[in-house]
């Protein structure tokens, strides 16, 4: 894991963490600053910045945010995903569908996700490890591994989170941008 300043020179951030990405796709770098606008986390994120910490925060906040990452999340301030969905708000045409609700299994299956597929994504929305939803299904870990990854590569997710909220907007009729 690399933690990188991120309060000063903006262009030499996303180069550090561009530099730090070439060289190990599986090293965990997580960007610290006093705030963060969204323009600097979108553009570390597509360097390839895996976490975002506020400096401010208590030191349990940073420790369970390092621990978060190097669990394989990704971790934004609250502040700006604020500002992302203050956005979405006023830029939406339409008024937001109930999303609250399961997804039913036939919803599922229409986005391509077999039963089993759809019943480990619920576990996933619930917050369920991989440890206990295999133990939940009876089956091992490595399987649910794979049954994740899959998941991951049909919902065009790239983690667990992402996926467990995909059902929400991609099964309930939402129209893409």
């Amino acid at each position: 894991m690399i933690i990188i300043d991120a309060s000063r020179n903006t262009a030499r951030i996303l180069q550090v963490i561009r530099q730090v990405r070439e060289q190990s796709q599986d090293v965990r770098i997580v960007t610290l600053a006093d705030q963060f606008d969204l323009s600097l986390v979108q553009q570390s994120h597509e360097a390839g910045a895996t976490g975002f910490c506020l400096a401010v925060r208590a030191p349990e906040v940073l420790i369970k945010t390092l621990e978060l990452v190097m669990l394989g999340e990704s971790i934004v301030p609250f502040e700006v995903l604020r500002s992302v969905l203050n956005q979405a708000s006023q830029d939406q045409v339409q008024p937001l569908q109930d999303n609250t609700a399961e997804p039913k299994l036939a919803d599922l299956t229409q986005c391509k996700l077999s039963p089993r597929e759809a019943e480990i994504l619920n576990c996933l929305r619930e917050g369920a490890s991989k440890k206990v939803i295999a133990h939940k299904l009876d089956v091992t870990e490595a399987t649910i591994k794979i049954h994740v990854k899959a998941i991951l590569r049909r919902t065009g997710t790239s983690n667990r989170t992402q996926a467990a909220m995909w059902p929400r907007s991609a099964c309930h009729g939402e129209v893409e941008r």
